[in-house]
């Protein structure tokens, strides 16, 4: 495979997920990360809680990371970073899928990523595979096929047609949602044809004796490889 046909996507982070749960003091459901963490102290047992806003009223609430442990039992650094308010865990702590399901409540990670392609504008037509490699910045939950549209900038149909055809290999379903970094592969129509129409290994080689079948074949293949078309992305999610 040819090196130089090989992009890199990165999913990046724009703003941290919202918690989904009922707020005690108004109708509101969803919170946002306050930015801080409360520690107490009761002698040498600590607890730790990761501090929330109702987008709605602001009222503060406490999400229990830690519950009467001992104060042992953290590392020195972490416990700091548990006193400073460290933006580094808190955002930890605010994406963490184990923390949302022992506290009974689920993440919403609408409006928390956005797609970056730095990429050459390679030809789809072009019959050597072009690997692409995507990259999470973040855990967000994002269909694959909405990366497709997004990174090859092109619709929903086209991209359900590519992968239809096989010219777009994926390592798992268009309408599955990746949250961890994977591979795909897109391939031009010439090599996909030709994968299609490649015998077995060992098959009886047909004998043609129509000298005009012969023409027919030549010309059809002449065609299927006509100029490529750059094709244009959207960086944006």
């Amino acid at each position: 495979m040819n090196t130089d046909r090989k992009a890199h996507w990165a999913v990046r982070q724009s703003a941290l997920p919202a918690v989904v749960r009922p707020c005690p003091d108004c109708p509101g459901t969803r919170h946002r990360a306050s930015g801080r963490i409360r520690v107490n102290a009761s002698g040498k047992l600590l607890d730790v809680w990761l501090l929330l806003s109702c987008a709605a009223c602001d009222r503060t609430s406490k999400v229990p990371v830690h519950e009467r442990v001992h104060v042992s039992s953290l590392e020195p650094a972490r416990l700091v970073a548990y006193e400073n308010n460290d933006f580094a865990v808190v955002r930890e702590l605010t994406m963490s899928a184990s923390l949302a399901t022992k506290n009974g409540y689920r993440l919403d990670w609408s409006g928390t990523w956005a797609l970056e392609t730095r990429t050459p504008l390679y030809a789809l037509d072009d019959p050597t595979p072009l690997t692409v490699v995507v990259g999470f910045e973040l855990p967000a939950p994002v269909r694959v096929e909405r990366l497709l549209m997004l990174g090859l900038g092109l619709s929903r149909g086209a991209v359900r047609r590519m992968v239809g055809d096989g010219r777009i290999r994926l390592p798992l379903a268009p309408d599955a949602k990746a949250h961890r970094d994977f591979e795909l592969t897109v391939h031009g129509p010439g090599s996909v044809d030709a994968a299609k129409h490649a015998k077995p290994l060992g098959a009886p080689t047909e004998v043609r004796t129509d000298a005009r079948s012969d023409a027919r074949t030549d010309l059809g293949h002449a065609e299927s490889h006509d100029a490529p078309r750059p094709w244009s992305r959207s960086a944006t999610a």
